[in-house]
């Protein structure tokens, strides 16, 4: 199955087994070493060149950390010159500091192709919403690019906007007929709710969706199912990051497989500092085909549990399971809690209990959680959540049932548009109040 177009890149018929796989990696290995020797900071760690094996070479090299990013800020990890970079872009700083990232126009060439692996495929048929932010996060930017490689029209949404609000994604996703879109998951169960504001079925109403794409927050298993029951359309998840660009796609069975043709994969004992090529603990990343800013043995800080057992979907790729940051786990009476388990809890009620937003406060002795009920009988849902998570947990959280528009109110919903351009002169009638500022 060839998922990808030829740019001089391994496709995934391009291959049959690991033992041809392993060939494909260690001979561009070779090459990622040669760039990442032009790095200032791999050669401030004695990296000269690839060696006699690149194998053993990478072995040798410890872990890059987001730690060693920030330091080298702004271009202490660039390798080549800076008239050939095409962008520069930081992450979204989540769990800390911002990191930089920076591409050549060929690192694009790779960037677009891993992320327009798409079990669903993108086609010149299509009207693409990009609905993440543009601005320094290459996520915008990376799914229009493949977008438009693979010849869709490209909505630009954007995200975090004042002139994108909820109303104007609702009136575009109907009327342009959109039929893919791009966002964090999160994203997707606001449009449902703006739809519902507006008197709209988004099961029936948007006949044109063939799919949404997601990416970017805590996607659980039970997340993806209501998501896809509520549009009436297929999930199809991606895993990665603004230093690497995509790293995993879902499969049409809704597991992520690693596109380990492009990127060299380890998984880190945080424990005992061994790296195996599987297993569970931190994912570390070495992309093969990224010049501008080579990284090795780059830890995302990510928990993940890694697998090369064969997956019934057939390709030909390890699998993955993120848990996401360790930083963000919290204890409850010494009981780890994630994101990721209260979230099946919460989707694990069906669509007619009218639950679509919660959150959740962890203490070290109490877990406590709100939810948002869009009907009726509210104690009673409250009363099913509390027993759906000790059941799963062990612990007894308390639950608190708050009516619609509690946590997102509805006129984050169904707001219109602002004016988005300063004015300085004004009418005789207008308030003037507001002269010089974005409106």
């Amino acid at each position: 199955m060839n998922l990808g177009i030829d740019g001089g890149f391994p496709q995934l018929g391009d291959w049959k087994d690991q033992s041809e796989l392993a060939k494909i990696q260690e001979a561009q290995l070779d090459t990622t070493l040669g760039w990442a020797a032009n790095s200032p900071f791999y050669r401030s760690r004695g990296l000269s060149g690839p060696g006699s094996d690149p194998v053993k070479t990478l072995a040798a090299l410890a872990p890059t950390s987001k730690a060693d990013l920030r330091a080298a800020y702004p271009f202490g990890m660039l390798a080549v010159p800076k008239a050939e970079l095409a962008t520069y872009h930081e992450s979204s700083g989540t769990a800390g500091q911002a990191t930089p990232s920076y591409y050549t126009e060929r690192d694009w060439i790779d960037l677009t192709d891993r992320y327009a692996r798409k079990w669903v495929p993108i086609t010149p048929e299509d009207t693409f919403l990009v609905r993440t932010p543009y601005a320094l996060m290459v996520t915008g930017h990376l799914a229009q690019a493949a977008a438009r490689s693979r010849g869709a029209t490209v909505v630009p949404g954007d995200n975090r906007s004042m002139a994108m609000p909820y109303s104007r994604v609702l009136r575009v996703l109907h009327d342009l007929q959109v039929s893919l879109t791009w966002s964090m998951a999160t994203e997707t169960l606001m449009w449902a709710a703006a739809a519902r504001e507006a008197g709209l079925d988004p099961a029936v109403d948007f006949p044109a969706l063939r799919a949404v794409f997601v990416g970017g927050d805590a996607l659980s298993e039970r997340r993806r199912t209501r998501i896809s029951e509520t549009w009436g359309v297929p999930v199809v998840e991606e895993y990665g990051s603004t230093e690497t660009g995509s790293l995993a796609g879902a499969c049409a069975l809704g597991t992520l497989h690693l596109w380990s043709d492009r990127v060299l994969f380890e998984v880190l004992d945080p424990r005992t500092g061994e790296l195996s090529p599987e297993g569970t603990g931190q994912l570390v990343v070495t992309p093969l085909f990224r010049q501008a800013m080579p990284l090795l043995r780059y830890n995302l800080e990510d928990d993940v549990t890694i697998s090369s057992e064969q997956c019934p979907c057939g390709w030909p790729l390890p699998t993955v399971k993120v848990f996401g940051r360790s930083a963000f786990t919290h204890r409850v009476n010494g009981v780890p809690i994630t994101q990721d388990v209260l979230d099946d809890a919460v989707f694990s009620l069906p669509l007619s209990d009218g639950v679509t937003f919660w959150r959740g406060r962890a203490r070290p002795d109490s877990l406590e959680i709100e939810i948002q009920v869009d009907g009726a009988g509210g104690a009673a849902v409250a009363d099913r959540l509390t027993e759906i998570v000790r059941a799963s947990t062990s612990v007894t959280p308390r639950v608190t049932a708050l009516p619609r528009g509690s946590l997102v109110p509805r006129e984050v919903l169904t707001a219109t548009a602002d004016v988005v351009k300063p004015r300085a002169l004004f009418g005789p009638d207008e308030p003037w109040d507001k002269a010089l500022t974005y409106y």
